[in-house]
């Protein structure tokens, strides 16, 4: 078994009375696309920051292939960061731009442009050489950071939030590039986002952060199809988290448990339940129509609600709407339930 590319031994980091990194224990396996995800401050972007070397921890070792990089200055570790805001010389062509750190190496000309123009090659910007990053759009100023980092051959290649400032469905197009990339390459990937999409599209695993620290990590189906924690049901995608007398009445145990909306299926109040079925009789209060699909806000007998929601593969506004303030009877697959406890 190959060494971890990244081992956090019980990490802290400590400003003052803030724990924003708290006693954190993490793995990530070579050449991985590993992503930490969280919402503001929970503490993933220290993580990252102390990977870099540019934050030391309070307390706990980290390892990078098995040497002990604690303490080292950021340039003694075989690491490199893509940032959000890119960061590139706006006076420097964009093969120097990606050949700065060889010519501070003290690379030949000659040489650093042919690896500049196949680090372009490979983040799929061919030709772009002897342009200036005023001449770039958003996303190819993102493609040209990445191959500034990449130029050099890190053993680990570390992006903070490198999405966040581009429009949807240029992100969404970027994702896919990023993985191909990491595909290519092979080396490994730590990506920080809030994003769960973006965890979600890329990931080989995911850690999920929350207050300083990791909730659950696992491949992002686990992540998504059994959360450990109301935590993560709530953060990653949407669940309905239920407990109490609800429970009880639904799986005859008060235990909390997520199901996800588009697992709950609308049945007509004489459908046959199989034995493999949890059923649920309710209101169907509100209806909200988006179009790929609809989303149900579904008031419980006894208390509660649940939200569904269905692809709408033969349906149209008018259709889906007709329903409100009807009775109705949810159903879905006990497999489909995870008990969350907390």
């Amino acid at each position: 078994m190959s060494e971890p590319a990244i081992l956090f031994k019980n990490v802290s980091r400590h400003f003052g009375e803030v724990k924003a990194v708290d006693n954190v224990q993490l793995e990530v396996k070579d050449g991985e696309f590993f992503s930490m995800l969280g919402p503001s401050g929970s503490g993933k972007t220290t993580c990252l920051r102390m990977i870099a070397g540019f934050d030391r921890p309070t307390a706990g070792q980290i390892f990078l292939y098995g040497q002990d990089v604690s303490n080292l200055p950021p340039y003694e570790r075989p690491v490199n960061t893509v940032f959000q805001d890119y960061a590139l010389f706006p006076h420097m062509t964009i093969e120097d731009n990606i050949a700065y750190g060889l010519m501070i190496k003290g690379m030949p000309k000659s040489e650093r442009v042919k690896k500049a123009n196949e680090t372009l090659d490979l983040v799929r910007m061919p030709g772009y050489g002897k342009r200036k990053p005023s001449q770039l759009s958003g996303g190819q100023r993102q493609r040209v950071a990445l191959a500034r980092a990449l130029i050099n051959h890190p053993k680990v290649l570390l992006l903070d939030e490198p999405l966040g400032a581009l429009d949807l469905k240029l992100r969404q197009q970027m994702q896919v590039e990023l993985k191909n990339i990491q595909r290519e390459v092979g080396i490994t990937f730590i990506f920080v986002t809030h994003d769960q999409e973006e965890a979600l599209t890329m990931s080989d695993r995911i850690a999920v952060f929350n207050e300083g620290n990791i909730e659950q990590v696992g491949t992002p189906a686990d992540v998504y199809e059994h959360p450990s924690t109301p935590f993560v049901a709530g953060f990653v995608g949407t669940s309905n988290l239920i407990a109490g007398e609800v429970a009880q009445r639904i799986t005859g145990s008060p235990k909390r448990f997520s199901v996800r909306p588009e697992k709950i299926r609308l049945a007509q109040m004489d459908d046959q339940i199989e034995g493999d079925m949890f059923v649920a009789d309710g209101i169907v209060r509100d209806v909200i129509y988006l179009g790929l699909y609809t989303r149900y806000l579904v008031e419980l007998e006894g208390g509660g609600d649940l939200v569904v929601i269905e692809q709408n593969l033969r349906t149209s506004s008018i259709d889906v709407t007709k329903i409100k303030n009807q009775k109705t009877r949810l159903l879905w697959k006990k497999e489909h339930v995870s008990y969350v406890g907390g």
